[in-house]
């Protein structure tokens, strides 16, 4: 009889010891998720020791710009290494240089030390507007000033969707194409507006240098006639600043024209140099 009593007393216990955690955690909510974490698998930092007016540049050397002024012991996730200087991540949509004085590693940067054109920012959803300026060769017998505009819009970051328009002016002398039957080309003269609606695709989308592909479809108009065209090309955005880049860019322009008994396709070729801002 007292085996049973004691039997039943320790079962007791170890209910009571099972049941009291679980019903401890009822009230308690489930741990959520935390919203854009930030990987640390690979995360490698720095902490600022300089007491508390560390001076984060916008680049590598004392002559850049003054971007932000820290206090000791923050830490700063390293994007890239350039001599003493560490590129350090501020935000999610800013980043600097800090000199190695004034900064103590946490891990191990020699892998960073020569890792070329880093991702720094993404462009999704930016508009985009570029004024440029260049040559164009007219049918591969004419070089003349271009003149022209771009508005662009990051779809993803390897994409970006891009209207254009540009002028410049045609003037090719006269030309002999056969001189036992006196056969001449006329001089032509004229302006010419041309239109285009392109696709960039991004090859490293958010670095300082950004080269891109592009092609597209538009129109030609010269002399009160307008013809369809098409056009490829590559690029390349040069990041000076976060949303200024200069442009450098160079395509090829393709359409039919002269008139219904003598069409002739012209290979147009235009290298541009200009400014884009991102906005």
């Amino acid at each position: 009889m007292k085996a049973h009593v004691w039997l039943t007393a320790i079962l007791a216990v170890l209910l009571a010891a099972v049941a009291a955690p679980a019903a401890a955690g009822e009230g308690d909510p489930p741990p959520q998720p935390q919203l854009n974490a930030r990987p640390t698998l690979s995360e490698k930092k720095v902490r600022l020791i300089g007491g508390s007016d560390n001076v984060v540049r916008s680049g590598p050397g004392d002559t850049f710009a003054i971007v932000g002024v820290y206090s000791k012991g923050a830490e700063f996730p390293v994007i890239a290494k350039r001599g003493e200087w560490y590129n350090v991540h501020l935000s999610d949509t800013n980043t600097g240089w800090v000199h190695a004085s004034l900064c103590k590693e946490l891990d191990d940067m020699s892998d960073l030390e020569f890792r070329p054109n880093p991702k720094l920012f993404s462009r999704i959803g930016s508009f985009t507007l570029t004024g440029y300026t260049g040559g164009y060769a007219f049918d591969e017998k004419s070089n003349s000033l271009v003149l022209g505009g771009r508005v662009g819009y990051y779809v993803f970051e390897f994409l970006e969707i891009e209207g254009s328009v540009g002028w410049t002016h045609i003037n090719r002398p006269a030309e002999i194409v056969e001189s036992l039957f006196d056969l001449a080309l006329e001089e032509e003269d004229f302006e010419m507006v041309f239109y285009a609606m392109n696709a960039n695709v991004i090859l490293l989308p958010g670095r300082q240098l950004v080269p891109f592909l592009t092609g597209g479809v538009g129109s030609s108009i010269s002399e009160g006639d307008t013809e369809n065209s098409w056009n490829f090309g590559i690029g390349a955005d040069v990041f000076v600043q976060k949303t200024v880049a200069v442009r450098f860019e160079f395509r090829n322009y393709r359409f039919d024209y002269g008139t219904a008994d003598s069409r002739t396709e012209a290979s147009n070729f235009e290298f541009s140099v200009g400014a884009t801002l991102f906005l």
